[in-house]
């Protein structure tokens, strides 16, 4: 059976909530990564989540989440970082996480993002059209698997528009 999913906007009432989801779909090791680290900058800068940011409800339970947060690259903005992407395990392997992805992307394209990166794997982000950057003309703030860092041009050409360093 699959679930029926309504994407809204994340709001700052949803927060505590997709912590805790997070905390049981990620465990701790995710303040370890980089790309926590940016995300976490993005958000003490902000006083409610990022607009681009989605809730997955299924009736009252929040099935699945993804963040949307700003960032520059080289200081050149028009650019989010995607992710974490998190389906709650007792709603898994309903394509939950596909849907997500495919209403953020639809969403920043309609706000005129030029540039989504996330740092994931390349064999379950493909299928959106995102592909490894190359580590030379876009780096993170601290270490990270240069293969799993990923983009995708939402406009035509946008990607050779961004080079340099991500920032928050």
């Amino acid at each position: 059976m699959t679930t029926s999913l309504d994407i809204r906007p994340m709001t700052a009432s949803d927060l505590a909530r997709i912590t805790d989801l997070h905390g049981k779909v990620l465990g701790p090791g995710r303040f370890a990564r980089t790309a926590y680290r940016v995300r976490e900058r993005a958000a003490l800068r902000a006083s409610s989540p990022y607009p681009l940011s989605r809730v997955g409800w299924a009736g009252t339970d929040i099935a699945a989440a993804v963040s949307m947060n700003p960032i520059t690259i080289g200081g050149k903005s028009g650019a989010v970082l995607l992710g974490p992407l998190v389906v709650d395990p007792d709603f898994s392997g309903q394509g939950l996480g596909e849907k997500m992805v495919n209403d953020a992307l639809d969403t920043a394209r309609k706000q005129n993002v030029k540039l989504v990166l996330l740092v994931g794997d390349h064999s379950y982000y493909k299928r959106f059209g995102f592909e490894v950057v190359d580590a030379e003309k876009i780096s993170m703030p601290g270490p990270v698997d240069p293969h799993r860092v990923l983009a995708i041009a939402l406009s035509e050409g946008s990607l050779a528009e961004f080079s340099g360093p991500i920032s928050a």
